[in-house]
Parts: C-alpha cells; sequence; structure tokens
C-alpha cells in the first residue's frame, strides 16, 4: 500500500495514509492531520485517549463511533469522537476519502489503541 502514499503521506497500521500538518510537542494543545481512505477500505477499529475531530473533505463514509447506528458521513460534515470510544470509518464511495483530523489534546502514539478483534467487524 505504502507505494501508492501521495507526497507527505504514510501508510499506517490503521489501513489508511496520514499527513501530519501540525504535530509539535511545543503546541501540546491540539494536532491537525489529513488522512485518505481508499474506496472499499475499512480502518482498523480503534481507540484514542483524546478528543478526535474528523472534517470530511472529499467521497462517502460510513462512521462508526461507540454503540451507535453508523451514519454516513459526506463533504463538509464533522464528527467528534470523545476520548476512549471506539471508531472506525469504511469508504463507500468510488474515490477516496479525505478528511483532517483534529486532536484536542494533540495525537502522540501512545493514545492510539488498537481494538482488531476487541469487537465484531461492522
Amino acid at each position: 500500500m505504502a507505494d501508492k502514499a501521495k507526497p507527505g503521506e504514510i501508510w499506517t497500521s490503521e489501513r489508511c495514509y496520514i499527513q501530519e500538518l501540525l504535530n509539535d510537542p511545543e503546541l501540546p494543545d491540539v494536532s491537525v492531520a489529513r488522512t485518505r481512505v481508499e474506496p472499499d477500505v475499512t480502518t482498523e477499529l480503534h481507540s484514542l485517549d483524546v478528543l478526535e475531530v474528523y472534517v470530511i473533505e472529499t467521497g462517502r463514509g460510513l462512521m462508526r463511533v461507540g454503540d451507535a447506528i453508523p451514519w454516513p458521513v459526506g463533504p463538509g460534515d464533522t464528527v467528534a469522537i470523545p476520548a476512549n470510544a471506539p471508531q472506525q470509518i469504511t469508504n463507500c464511495g468510488d474515490s477516496d476519502l479525505v478528511f483532517q483530523c483534529v486532536c484536542v489534546p494533540r495525537f502522540t502514539p501512545s493514545c492510539y489503541t488498537s481494538l482488531e478483534g476487541a469487537d465484531d467487524d461492522p
């Protein structure tokens, strides 16, 4: 998958490409990343121990947060994901699903917990 990365992106075990736009230890209150999910891909079920907000730029997806029934998202939609809530998103369109991820406080790798296998797939 990494061979499909665009400039500035990295492929992650979450099954998506991420480009850090703002993540500086000297600005600990917030981070911003751009995420790209390819068609027919569902990201890894996971949680973060920080508040995360998705701002959908392009594409269509199916969002899953906690025990809520998954719902459709598209350009202009925002999704607030509480700290420690299980989450994942599926690209159900024909083009890339692209969104900003804003974390408060900032994302660090220690914030991330994989929940794969801990719950049934959607």
